[in-house]
């Protein structure tokens, strides 16, 4: 559809997304429904404060109607409840478009987690997602919208029953707003109580108590005057000590679209050269899309309580978890949303805001640890990419970072605990990355740092990868890679309890042999001070990329040759000796030296340099084993 009008009815399919969305609703029984009235509440708000907006430039679209509200008129008789606002409205182009199509994030892994979740909660899914509009399919058999556009003459009606398809229509101007959107739900049978005033007027008080628009109740076509339920004053005007935390609590739910509670609420007015209020939240589960590639901040801009946009990039990525709003005193009201991007004034909000959140953090983890640990749990991981991204923070994300380690059986550390725990001339932060927590932890690279009892950090997570290749240090001590280079233990005396052997003559006559049978497959063979048990391990040369991130890469095609591995040999294990006694040919010795390399391989994740020669070699040994 490509004008704003329609000459005749038209029928549409849904796209594919919606369609399988839409039979989820209306085939499936949720525990709580109530989330659909919060939704279309929610747009109605939206829709008003765009009409704001728009009323900054152009007044008189306001008409003899300037004040914003949203009216719900229930019928009990009829089974309809009607949600209307006189906000900016939609053409009937707009409703194909905004009412066909899932344009949201997370909607998909909204379906995809509903589907896992058939037999668990799966209205919190429908809580985490804010399937909007949707929505309204759980509790109607049939909806229908009626719009009209701000300062257009015409106006449109959509309808659908929710199976597949949905129709768009002129409708003549006198049976619609003048201006804004009238949403009517005809409702199931099992439904009909949402027609009722006592549970609508619950819903809104639990769930939409605090959105910034006035709503009034209507019951069917009653003379009476409207019933305020909600007043719309904006809750960050009000004072922290008239909030509860359950007001917080509701707004959290009705401005994130999300259906658990904050895990952390930041509430402030800053005065000074600037001045603007703060109303942010963190949220107490993570989303499903927190690592969409596409996914940016969720934080919506107001001047003056006017709405500007929800696309301002008040804070930076790594904080894209955060929920909430600003609202400037400062910003002028006639800046185009592009130039309000670039303006010195929101500059300095964004540095403002994303400093005090950071420092509020910081706050809840020396006072409160237990619950700072429970959003490092659930945000570390995005937290950890300002370490790659943000300079100017560094030292700030490096104090909040918690890490599992070695000797943390489980718990999280921070750097200020690696340090307190430094055993004497160790002079690096030792750390190790990888793909599992457990597997790392029995990586055969950390025995030497065990039987020392160093800490070493274990950092599972993608990004780990690349923050620790920045050079940083905490305190003066560098973060040093055990897969990296030489592991300097040798000045670390070992625990009570663990011993190490000289290299025997034999051992080192087969390192020896060893190094030049392998001289094309590694850059070098040596004895190593990282292994107690195992026989061999392969680390990265001093200057080349740690294995983790090598891996990663050539995974992912971007990796540039990839650099010979460092074979180290555990000087004293019985096995080693024993191939240094070991007489035979040529051939034979060579397998073994092939098979240690290739063992060193596996254990580190990865698979032999030669599959094939690897099974003929491992055939030949066998072979001679059973004479």
């Amino acid at each position: 559809m490509t004008t704003d009008t329609v000459a005749a009815p038209e029928t549409h399919a849904f796209e594919a997304d919606v369609s399988k969305l839409l039979h989820m609703m209306v085939h499936s029984v949720y525990s709580d429904r109530d989330v659909f009235l919060r939704e279309l509440i929610s747009n109605a708000a939206d829709a008003c404060e765009k009409m704001r907006y728009e009323a900054i430039s152009s007044p008189a679209l306001l008409g003899d109607d300037p004040q914003s509200r949203i009216t719900l008129t229930l019928d009990k008789d009829a089974g309809t409840l009607v949600v209307e606002d006189n906000g900016i409205g939609m053409t009937a182009a707009d409703m194909a478009e905004t009412l066909g199509t899932i344009a949201r994030s997370g909607t998909k892994a909204f379906m995809e987690n509903l589907v896992a979740e058939k037999n668990g909660d799966g209205h919190q899914l429908i809580g985490q997602f804010g399937v909007g509009f949707y929505s309204a399919f759980m509790v109607a058999r049939k909806v229908e919208v009626v719009s009209r556009r701000a300062g257009e003459p015409g106006a449109a009606i959509w309808s659908s029953d929710g199976l597949g398809t949905y129709t768009v229509a002129p409708l003549d101007a006198a049976a619609a707003p003048a201006r804004g959107t009238r949403v009517t739900l005809h409702l199931l049978d099992d439904a009909k109580a949402y027609a009722e005033r006592y549970t609508v007027e619950r819903i809104v008080r639990a769930q939409s108590g605090h959105v910034p628009v006035p709503i009034v109740l209507r019951e069917g076509a009653s003379d009476e005057e409207p019933h305020q339920v909600a007043d719309g004053v904006a809750l960050w005007t009000k004072a922290k000590s008239d909030i509860s935390d359950d007001d917080y609590a509701d707004f959290y739910r009705s401005l994130a679209g999300q259906f658990d509670k904050p895990a952390l609420t930041l509430h402030y007015r800053a005065e000074g050269r600037h001045e603007y209020s703060v109303l942010t939240f963190i949220p107490e589960s993570r989303p499903f899309d927190l690592f969409d590639a596409d996914r940016s901040g969720r934080i919506k801009l107001y001047v003056r309580r006017v709405f500007i946009t929800d696309e301002a990039e008040i804070l930076p990525r790594y904080l894209r978890f955060v929920r909430g709003l600003v609202d400037s005193a400062d910003l002028p009201l006639n800046m185009s949303r592009e130039m309000i991007q670039d303006s010195p004034v929101l500059s300095a909000i964004q540095k403002g805001v994303s400093n005090r959140i950071l420092a509020e953090l910081d706050k809840l983890a020396t006072s409160e640890p237990e619950r700072y640990a429970a959003i490092w749990e659930n945000f570390g991981a995005v937290i950890k990419e300002g370490l790659y991204e943000d300079f100017e923070r560094r030292e700030a994300l490096l104090g909040l970072a918690r890490f599992k380690s070695t000797t943390s059986d489980g718990m999280w550390r921070s750097l200020n605990d690696y340090l307190g725990s430094l055993k004497e001339n160790q002079t690096a932060i030792y750390y190790a990355t990888g793909n599992d927590l457990d597997r790392i932890a029995q990586s055969p690279q950390l025995e030497g740092f065990k039987a020392r009892g160093i800490e070493v950090l274990l950092l599972p997570d993608q990004v780990d990868s690349f923050w620790t290749t920045m050079g940083l240090d905490y305190e003066g001590k560098p973060f040093k890679s055990v897969t990296q280079g030489t592991a300097d233990l040798s000045l670390i005396p070992l625990t009570e309890g663990s011993s190490s052997k000289e290299p025997s003559e034999e051992a080192n006559r087969f390192i020896a042999f060893a190094r030049e049978a392998l001289a094309d497959q590694v850059s070098e063979v040596r004895v190593s001070d990282r292994l107690t048990s195992s026989a061999v391990c392969i680390v990265a040369p001093e200057n080349a990329m740690d294995l983790q991130l090598e891996k990663m890469l050539a995974s992912a095609g971007r990796a540039p040759e990839r650099a010979k591995p460092v074979l180290e040999v555990n000087a004293g294990h019985a096995l080693i000796a024993r191939l240094g006694q070991a007489d035979g040919d040529l051939e034979a010795r060579r397998d073994l030296a092939f098979l240690l390399l290739d063992e060193a391989l596996i254990a580190e994740g990865e698979p032999p340099a030669d599959p094939r020669a690897f099974a003929e070699r491992l055939e030949r040994l066998m072979t001679k084993a059973l004479r």
